[in-house]
Order: structure tokens, then sequence, then C-alpha cells
């Protein structure tokens, strides 16, 4: 006689996060409103329920973070930090932001940072072969959040490693905080004040906006801190796995990388699906403000909840065939977030997820994947490659 696995999902569990997605499947079917009684969270993972959990702010609140670990403790965020904060006064900080995070401004990067994405492919031009985390994706994000805000290129290398840091998990265990006291930006502030330049830490200094009582004035120097800090954990190890997915996704599926290389046109939206179907942050969560009802059931207040938009993208609901890869598919992804937190950096992944993948089919119009050797990364928050050896022997 047969029996059905009892139906466990544990964010931390390195095991699971291998290839999450059968159990996925099984919470949107079985439980889509989930209960973890070991770590003490809910999790909503059909498209809709976190589509709209996702923009109700009210119910699922920001206010004490979007990372499980940070809700149970009750750490206490630092004013200021937009991604933890609702509005009106996340508003008022996003609107700041993005009025010095402006598509122009990230438009600006994208010769340097092809410039840059040619230049680390060159010494492995003629290799047979090469980790592509280590080349390009444990590289690129950085250096481009470095010219962003003006951070000299020699200490780029140092604060990306601060922020993987602390970041990073072992199997099992939780992410400390420590993202949120980082503050190696600090002595660039103080040097940036003395040498402004036109970059977007300079113009996080200068310019004046109303703030929450009323007051015009320009961003404290622990605020720009905050702000820096926000922009560079957030943007460094997500669009760095997102380029290690290019890799492994077309390793697995060289017909659809072909048509790649046949046509760079397709690029853009290859990207889309590959954040689809292998979403660097395969799931967020919220401290509920106030009790809700779901699925005949109340969840109080006081409560995590975890939205699995891993899950998400792939519910059948939404999407036919969620789990074929299709770089033609024309679908939407929940992988940015949905409404006041959709992610403001969306714009700048995509920039360097494109020409990443646009410098690599040049160099490399085919490869194979030492799967033996490639390793996913450990992290509570963050699903991707922290080594993947292509097998480029025949590469042009």
């Amino acid at each position: 006689m047969s029996t059905v696995a009892e139906l466990y999902w544990d964010p931390y569990d390195g095991a699971l996060a291998q290839d999450p997605y059968p159990v996925f499947s099984r919470l949107r079917e079985e439980m889509p409103l989930y209960y973890n009684e070991k770590h003490d969270f809910y999790a909503l993972s059909r498209f809709t329920d976190c589509q709209r959990g996702l923009a109700d702010w009210q119910t699922y609140s920001s206010s004490r973070g979007d990372i499980l670990e940070l809700i149970k403790t009750g750490f206490e965020i630092p004013a200021g930090t937009l991604i933890f904060e609702d509005p009106p006064v996340h508003d008022l900080h996003r609107r700041l932001l993005s009025r010095v995070f402006t598509p122009r401004r990230i438009a600006m990067l994208e010769p340097q940072a092809r410039a840059f994405c040619r230049n680390a492919l060159e010494p492995v031009r003629d290799a047979e072969r090469f980790d592509l985390v280590a080349a390009v994706g444990a590289e690129m994000p950085m250096r481009v959040i470095g010219m962003l805000l003006g951070i000299p290129e020699a200490d780029q290398a140092a604060i990306r490693d601060q922020t993987d840091a602390a970041l990073a998990t072992e199997d099992g265990g939780q992410m400390e905080h420590g993202i949120l006291a980082f503050d190696a930006f600090k002595e660039y502030i103080a040097w940036r004040k003395k040498n402004p330049s036109d970059d977007l830490m300079t113009e996080l200094m200068t310019a004046e906006f109303e703030d929450e009582k009323g007051v015009t004035r320009t961003l404290t120097d622990d605020e720009v801190l905050t702000y820096c800090t926000v922009v560079a954990g957030a943007g460094n190890e997500t669009t760095g796995r997102l380029i290690g997915w290019f890799g492994a996704l077309m390793a697995r599926y060289p017909g659809q990388r072909q048509e790649l290389v046949a046509d760079p046109s397709l690029i853009p939206n290859a990207i889309e699906e590959i954040l689809r179907f292998e979403p660097t942050g395969p799931f967020i969560a919220r401290y509920v403000a106030r009790d809700v009802e779901l699925y005949g059931q109340t969840v109080p207040e006081g409560s995590a909840m975890v939205f699995i938009q891993a899950a998400a993208n792939r519910d059948p609901r939404r999407h036919d065939n969620p789990d074929q890869f299709d770089i033609h598919r024309v679908a939407q992804q929940l992988s940015f977030g949905v409404g006041a937190h959709y992610c403001l950096g969306a714009a700048l992944a995509r920039l360097e997820g494109r020409i990443a993948a646009e410098e690599i089919l040049k160099a490399f119009p085919s490869w194979d994947v030492d799967w033996e050797h490639a390793e996913l990364a450990q992290t509570s928050t963050v699903r991707g490659y922290k080594t993947l050896p292509l097998l480029v022997s025949g590469a042009a």
C-alpha cells in the first residue's frame, strides 16, 4: 500500500532547497494556507493569494522586516530602512530614492557594465571550463552598484564580500541581522561629502525633501548610510544569482539558447522567464498586523506570513504548463514583488541580466555544466548557484 509523505516545508532546510518545486506544488494544491509549527509561521503559495497579500500592507506589514528571522526575533529595524517600512513614511522615503535612482541614471551604467562584463570574460575566453559565478555572477552586480554609488573599484569586492557574508547561512541555520548594521560605506560617505561627484551617493547627500514632520531638509549621514546599505544589499546577491540561473537554464535548454544566439532581441523576455521559473528570492515574509481569515482559518495578529513567490510563479491557475521553461512566454511574475514594495532595483537587475546574457552568448554560443561540481548557495533568503562550472571546449 502506498502512502503519501507528510507535507512539510522548512525554508531553512538545504535539502528541500535543492528542488523545492514538488513541495511547492503540494502546498498550492493541498495546503494553500500552510502552518509550520516548528518555526511558527504561515505561508501562502497560490498566485492570487501572494499577489493580493503582498499589495495589502495594512494587513501584511513590512515594519518588522521582510525576512522571517527578523520578524520572529522582534529586532528593532533602524529608522529609514526603506524596504522595512509601510506607507505613508515608506512612500516618502521611496519617492526620495526614486528621484535620484532614475531610469536615466540606470541607463547610463550600460556602457560601463558591458565593458566590465567583456573584461571579466576575456581571461576565460579560451578556457575549456570556468566557473560562471566566479567570473561574472559574483562580480558584476557589486561592480555595477559600486559604479552607481561612486565606490572606488579597488574596494568594491570587499563590500560585496561583506554583504554576501551577512546573508549566508549554514544548512538548517538562520540569517543573522548583521546586514542591517552594515557600515562599510561610512568612510565613503565622509569622503564624498568633501569630494562630491555625479553619483547616487552624492545625490542622496544633497537632495532636499520634506520629511514626515513637514521639515524640508537633506538626509543625515546615518540616513544616507541606510539608503546605501539597502541598495547594495538588495541588488548584489539576487542579481548575481540571476546570472547563474541563466547559465544553468541555458545548459538545460540548449535549443532555446540557440534561439537567443540567433536572435538576441529575445533576451529581455528570456530574462523575465528565468525570473519566473527560478526566482532568486523564492519567498518573502511579512508581519501580520491584524487578524485575517484565510481558507476557513484565522491567522492571528502578530503572526509571520511567508509569501512563496517561487510557488506562485508556477501556479497552473495563472500560467499554462507552468513547469515548462519557455523564453517566448509572456507572463506576469511576482519575483520583484507587488505594490508599494515593488523592487526599486528591478530595472537595474534586468539591465545587468540582459547585458550578461548578451556578452556570455557572444563569447560562448554553447556550453554544458559540470553538474557534479555545481553547488547551490545556502541562504534562507536567496536561492542560486554558489559554483557553476561551465564546460565550453566547443566555444567559438
